[in-house]
């Protein structure tokens, strides 16, 4: 009988400590709430199970529709975990090679030669960003796409930053590159590719490629995602705001970011990546190996995830932000929690530093 009461007052204690965390986790997410500087979906889970799960604010503001557990949010560049996946599981499918150069792929791009597949995916490739490029050279009233960055750099064929692999740079245009040469190593458009050998064989059925402007396509639960306009004090829809309409004029392209999903698909995703459901065990630790510059030194990306060890263990995250929209998806691989923000409004809250240590057992501090 003793044995049996200290079992129960065991569990009683871990059950009152669990519903503690998830009340700080609660309480962290409410003040910035209150605060009018959260607007989104959570999702926490440990061990693949939501220990947290709730939905602050609206997916119209306009008619007030409330933001629900099928909400679907843009990924922005949360986007490239799955382009370079797709990459991986070509080279898996023996359809390219990461030391392959670019031009095999895009022979327009013929110039750049010393550039590998390995390159794009690391940010090791020292092209410039394609953003500031078509910024100055692009005529606005039409949308690019990626065949028009190709013909981009191929024209004007501008200078490397840097000689591949000798530094680390982010690089949106090497990831909407890896979008081209999915479609051409696998004879699927980008788009295609990603539904059959990810999305479907997990059952993200709410996960899509999406250039909505582009392309315009009915998408249940569609969240619009909103600016903060200075002048008239209100939240905005991007299109309608001069600094950021570049969400029409570069809507078509694909690659760094145009995935949009829901906190619960990207929760099977996170599942998936500690399983050889759809790839083997051997390239799944190539994804979150680091990178190796030509000096021998080690870059915290691995293929479209940042690394970091740190007190609390190997975590593997990317971040997403585009005009309207602010993501992340972070694992603890140590761990095995998981931490999925998707938000409508385009200025991500400053919370992550306390929801780690509540996370990770520390007392909770205001920062």
């Amino acid at each position: 009988m003793r044995y049996k009461l200290f079992f129960l007052a065991v569990s009683l204690s871990n059950f009152i400590y669990g519903q503690n965390k998830v009340q700080r986790i609660d309480s962290l997410f409410n003040d910035f709430y209150t605060k009018g500087q959260l607007s989104g979906n959570i999702l926490i889970a440990e061990k693949g199970r939501p220990i947290y799960q709730k939905n602050f604010g609206y997916a119209n503001e306009e008619t007030k529709e409330k933001l629900n557990i099928n909400s679907v949010f843009e990924l922005a560049s949360c986007s490239k975990q799955f382009t370079a996946f797709a990459i991986v599981k070509l080279k898996e499918q023996g359809k390219l090679n990461y030391d392959d150069p670019i031009s095999k792929y895009i022979p327009e791009l013929k110039v750049y030669d010393k550039i590998t597949i390995r390159h794009l995916l690391c940010h090791t490739s020292g092209l410039p960003d394609y953003i500031e490029l078509m910024d100055s050279l692009w005529d606005k009233s039409k949308i690019a796409t990626n065949g028009d960055i190709i013909n981009l750099f191929s024209i004007r064929k501008p200078k490397l930053l840097f000689e591949p692999n000798s530094k680390f740079e982010y690089s949106n245009t090497g990831y909407a590159l890896l979008a081209s040469i999915i479609h051409k190593a696998s004879g699927e458009s980008y788009k295609e590719f990603l539904e059959n050998h990810i999305f479907r064989p997990l059952k993200m059925q709410s996960t899509f490629v999406h250039n909505g402007r582009y392309k315009p396509e009915k998408i249940n639960h569609y969240v619009l995602g909103y600016v903060y306009d200075d002048s008239t004090k209100k939240f905005i829809l991007p299109d309608n705001y001069a600094p950021t309409k570049i969400v029409v004029w570069l809507d078509g392209v694909q690659g760094d970011g145009s995935v949009i999903s829901t906190t619960n698909d990207l929760l099977k995703w996170d599942r998936a990546l500690y399983s050889s459901k759809i790839i083997s065990e051997i390239s799944r630790k190539e994804i979150f190996e680091p990178t190796i510059l030509n000096d021998g030194s080690k870059t915290e990306y691995g293929f479209g995830w940042f690394l970091i060890n740190n007190d609390y263990g190997f975590q593997v995250s990317h971040t997403g932000a585009w005009p309207g929209y602010a993501a992340i998806i972070e694992r603890n691989l140590t761990k095995d929690n998981t931490i999925i923000i998707l938000t409508n409004h385009d200025e991500f809250p400053k919370l992550l530093r306390t929801l780690r240590k509540i996370l990770n057992d520390n007392p909770m501090t205001k920062k």
